[in-house]
């Protein structure tokens, strides 16, 4: 018989979160809007609220963080923005696609809650790892919507009746608002760890040019051609969007992809 004590603490915060989430994935589509919106809400809730009790050591006094919590915090940030949309767009839709996809990632986490963070390192380290942490959300809010405008285009090509609920050039609008935004907050992430490293990390984990670093800087520059080309070159459809994609995958093997190599494959805590 498996004892209640011998369940991790992050699966009896996962597990609840995401049956939510599959349940309003599931049942969303069959119920009236106005009542599916709130009901977005309350997975929402609870998915912040195990963010906090799982990054911030309830039970061990310290942060823990890792690949799969970088996920979440993700994915919960993207949630966050649809449901602020939702009111000046509220035909917009994804959110069943969100729920869905919020479901696998909490389980994700549960299973791989990360590393707890080195004694070592500068009580300001959160902040800095709110900063990257926000504009991975802001690009992967970025990512969706292009996958939208692209989706729309396409339809408008074939002239079929399927739209995704937004206008072609309000889907736009908003994706490269989320890239602006999440280029901000990846210089300034940057920007920290550069200038910042021996007191963010302690002198042994300061910044050096390794496999994060290098994916991090490598987003960075394109991100950056992305934005000076649209301004100045007026880079727009495919081209543009192909560049979100490769910046923003760069940029998830910077950190997420570098921390799974070496949780899962490695198994290894720093």
């Amino acid at each position: 018989m498996i004892l209640a004590s011998d369940v991790p603490h992050s699966l009896w915060l996962g597990l609840p979160t995401a049956a939510a989430y599959a349940l309003t994935a599931l049942m969303g589509p069959r119920i009236a809007s106005s009542i599916s919106h709130r009901l977005l809400t309350v997975p929402w809730v609870l998915h912040g609220l195990g963010l906090v009790f799982a990054l911030f050591g309830a039970q061990e006094g310290f942060a823990r963080f890792g690949f799969a919590p970088a996920l979440s915090v993700t994915v919960w940030l993207m949630f966050t923005f649809y449901l602020l949309e939702q009111h000046w767009f509220p035909q917009l839709r994804i959110r069943w696609t969100l729920a869905s996809l919020g479901a696998v990632v909490v389980l994700l986490a549960a299973v791989f809650p990360g590393a707890p963070l080195h004694m070592a390192a500068s009580p300001w380290l959160p902040l800095h790892w709110a900063l990257g942490i926000a504009s991975y959300g802001l690009f992967a809010a970025a990512v969706v919507h292009a996958w939208l405008m692209m989706r729309a285009e396409k339809n408008m090509r074939s002239g079929t009746d399927t739209h995704v609920g937004l206008p072609l050039l309000t889907l736009e609008r908003l994706t490269f608002r989320f890239v602006a935004g999440g280029f901000a907050l990846l210089t300034a992430t940057l920007a920290a760890g550069w200038l910042f490293g021996d007191s963010l990390y302690g002198e042994q984990a300061a910044w050096r040019w390794n496999h994060k670093t290098v994916f991090s800087v490598l987003s960075w520059l394109t991100f950056a051609a992305l934005l000076i080309g649209r301004s100045r070159f007026g880079w727009r459809g495919r081209t543009a969007v192909r560049m979100l994609y490769i910046g923003s995958g760069l940029l998830l093997l910077g950190y997420a992809g570098s921390r799974f190599v070496l949780e899962v494959v490695l198994g290894r805590s720093l």
